[in-house]
């Protein structure tokens, strides 16, 4: 049990498992699904969950279903990806992503034919969730899951693939903000008022970051194959500087939040990743190293590392400071 356990820090850390360990099912299961950043959906949805604790009459079996089922869609959605990219050529041996982490059909973890498998039994999964939660709270619940799972699924599927038209960026603050954090509050409470919309958006760029760090390590390979990502549309300098912009966005987003009472004070722990900022600042103001530096697991991925750091650590406090305000509310009102 303590091997696995091993193993299971070691994917979550690094969305890959050293070859001297032995692969137990559940680790196969963590790499197929790119278990690694569903964590990011799971602070997406808490948030809506926190915000709907204010609310007179929360439902919290209701919030639990939608939390579950959006790992589900998420898991799907990681999947489906990698079988697209798979079939359109983008992913192959030689390409970054076989780089840092392995791919589930090129590195023998499941073929190509149940890796399909595994997809429809993941989405029939959240679709049996979503028809009980949309039977109780009615047709929005429905809209949210659909129109993220358009996004989710058409980020690299044909025929719109909008990863590859510099759509992919703007897509995941869609579905990661007002969608996820949207749909959880809507599920919890049966109301959606705007403000909550408003409050989705500081972990929603949080999250966009990682996604545009990603694309800035793989920018030689998604140009050289035509793949324009976002950073690709840019150039390589506009996107880090953009980037540095979203994070520190962050943080003046959520102050302006607190100052209008839409947060409670509790959230300013979030601060405490501030160290996490200047760090990130530090490393997209630089050139990337040619080789790969001391204590660096993740490597060839590099802006990503930083980026994801920066959301785990920021995101992770936010959540804490929302469960605090939903214990003891504190507010500048």
């Amino acid at each position: 049990m303590a091997g696995s356990l091993h193993n299971w820090g070691e994917i979550f850390r690094t969305q890959n498992l050293s070859s001297e360990r032995a692969m137990d099912a559940v680790s196969r299961w963590l790499l197929i699904t790119r278990a690694s950043v569903i964590p990011v959906t799971l602070f997406s949805g808490a948030i809506g969950v926190l915000l709907a604790a204010r609310s007179e009459d929360p439902h919290w079996f209701y919030a639990i279903l939608a939390l579950l089922g959006l790992v589900a869609a998420h898991a799907a959605s990681n999947m489906i990806n990698d079988y697209f990219d798979l079939e359109s050529g983008v992913d192959r041996d030689e390409y970054a992503r076989m780089r840092y982490a392995p791919h589930p059909v090129l590195s023998g973890l499941i073929s190509k034919k149940g890796l399909l498998l595994a997809i429809a039994g993941v989405l029939l999964l959240a679709l049996g969730m979503l028809l009980f939660l949309t039977e109780a709270r009615a047709w929005p619940v429905a809209a949210f899951a659909l129109t993220g799972l358009f996004v989710v699924v058409f980020y690299a599927a044909p025929p719109l693939k909008l990863e590859r038209r510099g759509l992919g960026e703007p897509g995941v603050l869609l579905v990661w903000g007002p969608l996820m954090t949207g749909g959880t509050y809507y599920v919890t409470t049966g109301v959606l008022p705007p403000w909550v919309l408003v409050a989705s958006l500081p972990y929603a760029l949080l999250v966009t970051v990682v996604v545009m760090g990603s694309h800035i390590d793989k920018f030689d390979a998604d140009s050289a194959i035509h793949v324009r990502t976002l950073p690709v549309l840019l150039g390589r300098e506009r996107a880090l500087f953009l980037t540095q912009e979203v994070m520190v966005g962050f943080f003046v987003l959520l102050l302006c939040l607190v100052l209008v009472g839409t947060f409670g004070v509790w959230t300013l722990l979030s601060f405490l990743a501030m160290p996490s900022l200047l760090r990130a600042l530090r490393i997209y103001n630089r050139p990337r190293p040619e080789s790969a530096p001391p204590d660096s697991p993740e490597w060839p991925l590099w802006y990503v590392v930083w980026a994801f750091r920066l959301a785990r650590n920021a995101g992770g406090l936010l959540v804490i400071g929302l469960l605090l305000d939903a214990i003891y509310p504190l507010r500048l009102e």
